[in-house]
């Protein structure tokens, strides 16, 4: 019997939601796994409300844990080459794509895979308060554990795959054509027109063939999805992508599809 039990908690937070991972790392073991999804986008100070109750409300989360991750998904984000990166001037790299306000607060995560680094905006007011909870943690931009995890599997590939991970309101694309990546970005959806127009238009000007082309989908997404079946009108190659990483699942848990929970699942080093 295991003495010292090792215990991680992986927190995913964006506007359109919350996600809870507790990894039982001795054993390897999901212990508990909840996806929490808002009827509406909300404002990072009523995200943090929601986030509070969560927390005060489910004692699992209270407990000590090793290691916390904390994944900020928000399209305040940008990838620079690692070679052209200079801590200093962060801001200047999202200005022009994000809507940022002087008093943002810039962080940045490298990501090994391609040798770039990803500069993104955390929320602060979450960052605060998760302290006070936890004490130290790690966070990233969730976008950073996608790329790593697709680069690494696309490494030597010779298909062209499109990996797109659907959230309530928006969803993030990654492109990569025979190993080589071309696109990461997100887009912010209200109908299923809209999603097939980006994803149709990224196709067009990235000059794929829809033919060979194989479609990789995580997130809030299921077969009998109208936006699945609208995708696989113009796509026929339409997969579910699985979590990379193989963990056994505590009994009390009912998943049904791991693919919603692949960016979660993948968090943990």
């Amino acid at each position: 019997m295991n003495s010292h039990i090792i215990k991680e908690l992986s927190i995913q937070i964006s506007l359109s939601g919350l996600s809870f991972c507790i990894l039982n790392r001795s054993d390897s073991e999901i212990e508990y796994l909840k996806r929490i999804d808002f009827k509406n986008k909300l404002v990072p100070e009523t995200v943090l409300e929601e986030l509070k109750g969560v927390i005060s409300s489910e004692p699992l989360l209270s407990q000590p844990f090793e290691n916390i991750v904390v994944l900020f998904q928000n399209e305040l984000s940008n990838l620079v080459p690692e070679e052209f990166f200079e801590e200093n001037n962060a801001a200047d790299y999202l200005k022009f794509s994000s809507k940022i306000i002087r008093t943002d607060f810039i962080s940045h995560d490298k990501i090994e895979a391609n040798d770039s680094v990803n500069v993104f905006v955390p929320y602060m007011n979450i960052n605060n308060y998760l302290f006070e909870v936890y004490g130290e943690f790690e966070y990233k931009h969730a976008s950073t554990i996608l790329l790593e995890q697709i680069l690494k599997a696309e490494e030597g590939a010779t298909g062209d795959k499109m990996y797109i991970n659907v959230e309530p309101f928006h969803f993030e694309m990654v492109v990569v054509k025979k190993g080589k990546f071309q696109l990461y970005n997100t887009f912010e959806y209200f109908t299923k027109e809209d999603f097939i127009y980006f994803v149709l238009f990224s196709v067009e000007q990235l000059k794929l063939n829809p033919e060979n082309l194989t479609v990789k989908l995580t997130g809030k997404i299921m077969k009998d999805d109208p936006f699945y079946q609208l995708l696989y009108t113009y796509i026929r190659n339409v997969e579910f992508d699985e979590p990379s990483k193989t963990y056994s699942y505590n009994d009390t848990l009912e998943i049904n599809s791991k693919h919603q929970y692949s960016l979660i699942l993948n968090s943990f080093n």
